[in-house]
């Protein structure tokens, strides 16, 4: 799909406040109500838009620790993937994993409450995950940016 600059500001100001509702958001770019409900519903339909969801602090429920980990595994074989990929899927604190290339297989984004916690992470749930051979974890001391989406601007 093509995006156009009137897409660019529709997607911009949805980044600023994804409750804006249509009468506003068809201010701020600049179109009628219904122009921008057709504009919104393509956007949507073709995937540029994938979802709508509220942004939880991992903090306010606790969890003040971030953990980045990569993992090998034993080898690249697709049934080896498969099944790893399937179990990571399982451990509810796991908040992303990657497939990545370099010395590891996969890096992975962590939430813990405390190190007690981590340490209870890596002995119930990464290292009980299939085809693990090493696992290498480091602890993010403060985030400097965050982005969730980019390329609007």
């Amino acid at each position: 799909m093509d995006i156009d600059d009137i897409d660019r500001a529709i997607l911009k100001a949805l980044q600023k406040n994804g409750r804006i509702t249509n009468a506003d958001l068809a201010e701020t770019v600049g179109l009628s109500p219904s122009a921008c409900s057709r504009r919104l519903d393509i956007l949507e339909k073709s995937g540029v838009i994938e979802g709508y969801t509220a942004r939880i602090s991992p903090e306010a429920l606790g969890y003040k620790m971030v953990a980045i980990v990569q993992i090998s595994l034993s080898g690249q074989f697709a049934r080896t993937l498969a099944e790893f990929e399937e179990a990571v899927k399982r451990c509810p604190n796991i908040i992303v994993c990657y497939m990545v290339s370099g010395v590891y297989d996969y890096t992975l984004r962590v939430a813990a409450k405390d190190l007690k916690d981590y340490e209870r992470i890596h002995r119930d749930w990464l290292s009980a995950l299939p085809h693990v051979v090493q696992i290498n974890s480091s602890f993010a001391l403060r985030p400097i940016i965050e982005r969730i989406n980019v390329g609007v601007d």
